[in-house]
């Protein structure tokens, strides 16, 4: 069964492996699946279901509304975002505005069948906006009950920090950050971090493995396996074959001998790699086929020794990249970013 962890500086506990629906629901995976997965990742322990309107282009929360309908709404966990565009991608469907952010909240509570959330998520900072603007129409919702709590998506330390002292004047708390975070992408690690642990945030992490490089299953040399992410032109291979790199290939294969000697597969090496930061409460995971979770949750609870983790560097810590901005060179970490970043 899963782990619990305290969301931010709040009561408010999530499992710490987190089912998302990224890029399965709504297109990669039919409802009949989607539904079945759910299901059992909520016979497994998982509480906590995290999605996002622009997600199949709002199919995803339908298809997540879908799963949950009739399960006891006060024992999940529901969180969803705002920012990205959906619909008719006029001029005020998207961003952070008042008029989007009250449009997307309507919208997505409509779609999930049910009349709160309890995390709402800012998916990327708006340049456009005032922020004081933002943090109002937050607390505004807060205070109708529409949200629970407010969180965010991909923002800087130093956005982090504007963000939180608005949300304190403004009478609610900014509770979470959820930023990309793997063994090959540590780039929280220098100001985020310590940041969030200074404000009470934490980090609800996506990609802990990834985008699937960090199983093991794509080998240095040879031609990815057939079905997976990366030879699904439409769905995932654009974002993976950043990774693909044979450089980082053969890194990753270093992994195995370690996680065999943890008792642990690649997939729960890499996610209780990341569950290890006290400042994460929770990594996202998600699946196509109910029995990809029985693996998965058996990252939780996992505490790997300091000879593991220092064996983990010693692999992948060369290919790491630890700052986006990072220009290019001979290194094989800025060779990883100028990939990642393309």
């Amino acid at each position: 069964m899963v782990n619990y962890r305290y969301l931010g500086n709040s009561g408010l506990k999530v499992s710490e492996i987190t089912y998302g629906n990224w890029v399965t629901h709504g297109s990669q995976v039919g409802d009949a699946d989607a539904i079945a997965t759910v299901h059992h990742a909520l016979d497994l322990g998982i509480t906590t279901f995290d999605t996002a309107d622009v997600y199949a282009d709002t199919a995803a929360e339908t298809v997540l509304g879908k799963a949950i309908a009739g399960q006891r709404r006060e024992s999940l966990e529901i969180f969803t975002k705002v920012y990205l565009p959906t619909g008719p991608k006029g001029p005020n469907d998207s961003g952070l505005s008042r008029k989007h952010i009250f449009e997307a909240i309507n919208g997505s509570l409509k779609r999930l069948g049910t009349d709160h959330v309890d995390l709402y998520q800012a998916h990327r900072y708006d340049y456009e906006t005032p922020l004081e603007e933002t943090m109002q129409a937050f607390a505004d919702l807060v205070r109708q009950g529409k949200a629970l709590y407010i969180g965010v998506s991909e923002w800087t330390a130093e956005q982090l920090r504007e963000g939180h002292a608005l949300a304190k004047d403004l009478g609610f708390q900014l509770i979470s950050n959820q930023p990309q975070y793997s063994m090959l992408w540590r780039v929280i690690e220098g100001k985020v971090v310590p940041a969030s642990e200074e404000l009470g945030i934490s980090q609800v992490v996506w990609s802990p493995m990834a985008q699937g490089v960090l199983s093991g299953k794509y080998l240095p040399g040879r031609p990815a396996p057939a079905g997976s992410r990366a030879t699904d032109e439409k769905f995932g291979a654009n974002v993976i074959k950043r990774l693909l790199a044979d450089d980082v290939l053969a890194a990753v294969q270093k992994l195995k001998p370690i996680a065999d000697e943890a008792g642990l597969t690649m997939p729960q090496l890499a996610i209780a790699w990341v569950l290890q930061n006290p400042n994460v409460a929770a990594a996202l995971v998600g699946a196509s086929r109910p029995e990809q979770l029985d693996d998965t949750v058996k990252a939780s609870g996992v505490t790997l020794d300091q000879g593991t983790m220092a064996a983990i560097d010693d692999a992948v810590g060369g290919v790491a990249v630890t700052d986006p901005e990072q220009t290019y060179s001979a290194s094989p970490k800025s060779r990883l970013t100028d990939r990642l970043r393309a």
